[in-house]
């Protein structure tokens, strides 16, 4: 970004209460400000990483400090804009039934509608668009997922809500199901004032996790987290968690649902983030006969494609495994029995092996 490149004046808090307005006018919950002091979250990031809580998630640990420096990320960054975006889908089957129901398919319910960093990305530059218009050529970067930035710690600085016991950021007035995007920028702008903690001693969300991934406040070990085995784990998922996934075969939201602050939650405004193709409530066997093809069709658009198929049907796999054993699911893991990976046959046997010895016990009791 280099040097600032504002060369007239302008009158930053007007600026501001601006941004505000073209932020909820491209869809934008709300919008704040923070500096780009991030000491104290940095101990915290080196000790989880020193961990190994990350896992697989190279991509972590690769840039370094950069992630809490971000004037090192970007040159001349002095501010952060930080922006939040409802998700939850309007008309979307209840959470807690889809979940009691083993042979349903339970998909987070962010991944239900398009996927967001596209679309939050264009927002934002349309934002940074505005006020370039309105001040003249800035230098800015927006970021949706997509370097590495600090985006809870900085949104809590940034008066957004604060960072709970499950690590996700809470908002007193709307709760939790919301997405995160960035634009640092070469422009002081008054910052807002830091969320406070919320939590008090609430900790519903730590017993809550199915793997126990929180295995403390504040603390996830993310190589349990069923977000991270669903999504980001390229491998086998290991043998010990999948019956605690249940039917969970994207991504988990049971920390968010039992959180007291959801009760202020607010289905999302944006109509991309609707329901599509009926994955509210799939059948896990149907789901599990999507050729590669129909998987890319009906994933197109969706951040449910960034797994790929093979995952897709590992993750189905493991679901089925836990479903009751009627026909339909019984059938649908046999028709996989020699599928061409090597992946899925693994997952596809351990299913099958876990339906045999429940009727085996049943038999012998």
């Amino acid at each position: 970004m280099g040097v600032p490149t504002v060369t007239t004046s302008f009158d930053a808090p007007a600026l501001l209460a601006n941004v505000r307005a073209w932020g909820a006018e491209l869809g934008f919950a709300r919008i704040g400000v923070a500096g780009i002091d991030l000491s104290s979250d940095e101990s915290r990031f080196v000790d989880w990483l020193r961990e190994g809580f990350h896992g697989e998630m190279a991509y972590m640990s690769r840039h370094g400090l950069k992630r809490s420096r971000p004037a090192e990320l970007v040159p001349g960054t002095v501010s952060c804009l930080s922006a939040r975006m409802d998700y939850w889908p309007s008309g979307a089957a209840d959470a807690g039934e889809v979940l009691a129901d083993a042979g349903a398919a339970y998909i987070s319910r962010y991944a239900l509608g398009r996927d967001y960093h596209r679309l939050m990305r264009l927002r934002l530059q349309k934002l940074c668009d505005k006020i370039a218009a309105a001040i003249g050529p800035f230098g800015h970067r927006a970021f949706v997922d997509s370097a590495p930035v600090l985006e809870k710690a900085l949104a809590r600085n940034a008066g957004l809500g604060w960072i709970g016991k499950h690590t996700n950021l809470i908002d007193r007035n709307s709760g939790s199901y919301f997405f995160l995007g960035e634009i640092y920028v070469d422009v002081e702008l008054p910052s807002d004032t830091a969320s406070t903690a919320h939590c008090g001693t609430c900790s519903a969300c730590i017993p809550a996790c199915p793997t126990g991934a929180i295995v403390a406040p504040y603390r996830l070990d993310a190589r349990r987290c069923i977000s991270y085995l669903t999504i980001e784990l390229k491998g086998e998922i290991p043998v010990e968690l999948r019956r605690a996934m249940g039917n969970r075969i994207y991504g988990c939201d049971d920390c968010q649902l039992v959180c007291p602050w959801n009760k202020f939650a607010r289905p999302a405004a944006e109509k991309a983030f609707a329901v599509r193709h009926g994955l509210d409530r799939a059948a896990l066997a149907a789901l599990f006969g999507w050729s590669e093809q129909e998987f890319l069709q009906k994933t197109e658009g969706s951040a449910i494609r960034r797994i790929g198929h093979e995952r897709w049907l590992r993750n189905i796999a493991v679901a089925l495994g836990n479903a009751a054993g009627s026909a339909a699911v019984i059938g649908a893991l046999r028709s996989r029995e020699n599928d061409a990976s090597p992946l899925v046959r693994e997952h596809v046997r351990w299913a099958l092996a876990e339906h045999a010895a429940r009727d085996a016990a049943a038999a012998s009791s």
